[in-house]
């Protein structure tokens, strides 16, 4: 097996070695074992399944998260000759027919997918035809609940391979602690010994703490930008402070841009080109910016706000320095940034009444049924991403079965008279395109169809009537646009007490919550820490040096400093009236202690977005008070 490992290495990949880790991943996998590579950001994760890929019989199934990241990997792929597609939304009717047919006929190599995309029965159904030979999942520590980035839909992963009776599975992750790489071998029986860790430590990261206060922030930043010479990434929480930051930067004269999720896609893009293209010196980014920046020369990366976790931190200074040579990483740490992530990490959390609620509509709906997730998202107050974990739980417990997503509502604008649409088909499709036209709700241009509705109605299947209405597009009578994505389910067991099991799935989401506040306190202890910081980061991640890095602020005798938040303000007579005002106005969106304190707290929720109540001059005026203060003052309004 060497010689076509070897030859592949040099003439797909152009490289005459491989890098630390690399080989034995790929030898767990040529041998027929799962493995997991916990290597750090840069590591070279990708070439352990993309190898592989090209010696195996069959289709490598590729779990990712990020579209984009996707487009950026298969387009690397097929400039090298290499057959690899990806199936994601962005996709129109005729590339996802072509790309079905070529997947049928044992064409694509590698096949780059969301870990969603596991929600379709349809998919599911079609994936069984396909011989695959290696399920490569990135990001593998979204799989676990305890880790600093869980996603449920990684959780059905372990259910799929079983399923398929895949043997073959590589997880790779830039940021697995010992208990979140000991979960990932649970879900996919990996050995220890197919366990392949590389070392977190970067000799040439020179990694600083400062603590400050916030109204210093600034001024540390430009001192700290006119030191380095070259490209520098800072990181921040919010939306705001980016802009923020940004525009700051630039009024000084530095060349900056922001880049957040809440940027129209096109800004976003032309930010990160900029950056990626040197025409901007300094990127200022929430965590949004990151995943598959591949940017070697990157000579800084500053916290100018304090991470989640030692995860987030150390994946986002493995940004720098990937050529090797020296790169400054600096957590700016102000004890005032505590209390907005707690407030975050609060806000996530679900009441136990709002649980119970959300639980009870679900449930009732009958044995099968389909949801909107903003719909529910908004009516029960609670946000979609906790209604997703909620349902993926329900799926792992064998209470409900997911059979696909869908869109709810399909609109037609007629290019040609209705009778000349049907001209020409024989009667009884005639017959029938008329009367699924006339159901047609009228709007200014558009004609809106409910497919399931008129499918009951019609005594057709809902694939007819989107078929139909596809056709029609097709045959360049109409334009058709599609909207409100809806997920299907049916109740496999009978789920027994609903309010045993809302009580049970509170105790879980409060576990998570002190969890992630657990996690932020590892952020704090960079700070106190008097030994190597180099070494407290390893050890998070298992990993014990044998000496200190002589490369941080520690080694150079920089000493250690406790962060001591200051004590909370008490609010002034004036806001404690605006927030009766708030309390008497009786808002449906601001019904219990727990939303008005949410909202006072500057917390966005599904129903005062919806409701635009984010314009009233009471939303975030306590923002700066710890989440368990404002909420016992909620009670009392």
């Amino acid at each position: 097996m060497e010689l076509p490992i070897g030859e592949t290495l040099r003439e797909v990949f152009g490289h005459d070695a491989f890098r630390d880790g690399q080989q034995p991943v790929i030898r767990a996998l040529l041998d027929g074992r799962p493995a997991l590579a916990v290597f750090p950001t840069g590591g070279g994760k990708s070439l352990c399944y993309q190898l592989p890929a090209l010696l195996l019989d069959g289709l490598t199934l590729v779990v990712s998260p990020l579209i984009a990241l996707m487009k950026d990997q298969v387009d690397a792929l097929n400039a090298r000759g290499i057959a690899a597609a990806r199936l994601d939304s962005t996709l129109a009717a005729d590339e996802l027919r072509g790309l079905h047919q070529r997947l049928d006929h044992g064409e694509i190599k590698l096949l780059y997918i969301a870990p969603e995309r596991l929600a379709n029965e349809a998919f599911r159904k079609r994936v069984r035809s396909w011989r695959i030979a290696l399920l490569a999942i990135d990001e593998a520590h979204c799989i676990s609940e305890w880790g600093h980035n869980f996603r449920p839909d990684y959780l059905k992963l372990a259910k799929f391979r079983r399923a398929l009776g895949i043997k073959r599975v590589l997880a790779l992750t830039a940021t697995a602690t010992p208990k979140v790489a000991a979960e990932i071998r649970r879900h996919f029986g990996i050995a220890a010994a197919d366990h392949i860790r590389l070392s977190f430590h970067r000799p040439n990261l020179d990694l600083r703490v400062t603590p400050c206060a916030a109204a210093e922030r600034k001024r540390i930043l430009m001192d700290r930008l006119a030191a380095i010479d070259g490209p520098v990434v800072v990181y921040v929480t919010r939306q705001e402070t980016a802009e923020e930051v940004a525009t700051f930067l630039v009024r000084e004269g530095v060349s900056a841009r922001a880049y957040h999720a809440g940027l129209p896609d096109e800004f976003r893009s032309d930010a990160q080109r900029a950056f990626m293209a040197g025409e901007t010196r300094v990127i200022v980014a929430t965590i949004a910016f990151g995943m598959g920046i591949d940017k070697a020369d990157i000579r800084g990366v500053i916290h100018y706000n304090l991470p989640k976790s030692l995860e987030n931190h150390t994946q986002e200074i493995g940004r720098a320095g990937r050529d090797g040579r020296p790169a400054v990483c600096e957590l700016l740490a102000c004890a005032g940034d505590l209390t907005v992530l707690e407030n975050f990490i609060h806000s996530d959390t679900p009441s136990p009444r709002a649980l119970g609620n959300l639980i009870d509509r679900v449930l009732r709906l009958g044995d099968e049924f389909d949801i909107s997730l903003y719909d529910l998202s908004v009516s029960c107050d609670v946000r979609a991403s906790v209604i997703s974990t909620l349902l993926a739980y329900l799926e792992n417990d064998g209470i409900l079965e997911a059979r696909g997503v869908f869109y709810g509502t399909y609109k037609l604008k007629l290019l040609r008279e209705r009778a000349r649409i049907t001209a020409g088909m024989p009667a009884r499709e005639r017959k029938f395109v008329e009367s699924l036209l006339e159901r047609g709700k009228a709007g200014r241009a558009w004609l809106a169809f409910q497919p399931s509705a008129h499918a009951s109605e019609l005594g057709v299947t809902r694939e007819k009537i989107v078929a139909t209405l596809g056709a029609i597009e097709a045959a360049g009578d109409a334009v058709l646009a599609v909207s409100g994505v809806r997920h299907a389910y049916r109740i496999k067991k009978p789920p027994g007490d609903l309010h045993a099991l809302a009580e049970r799935y509170a105790i879980v989401f409060q576990h998570r919550e002190l969890a992630d506040l657990g996690r932020l306190s590892q952020v704090l202890g960079i700070s106190a820490h008097r030994g190597c910081l180099t070494d407290y980061l390893t050890r998070h991640f298992g990993e014990k040096l044998a000496a200190p890095c002589g490369h941080c602020d520690r080694c150079r005798s920089v000493p250690a400093t406790v962060i001591r938040r200051s004590p909370a303000r008490r609010p002034g007579d004036e806001e404690w009236q605006a927030a009766r005002d708030l309390a008497r106005a009786r808002h449906p969106e601001l019904a219990t202690p727990r939303q008005l304190a949410r909202f006072l707290c500057g917390m966005t929720s599904p129903a005062t977005t919806r409701a635009r109540l984010t314009r009233h001059d009471a939303y975030g005026m306590w923002s700066d008070l710890p989440f368990a203060e404002v909420l016992a003052m909620a009670e009392a309004l």
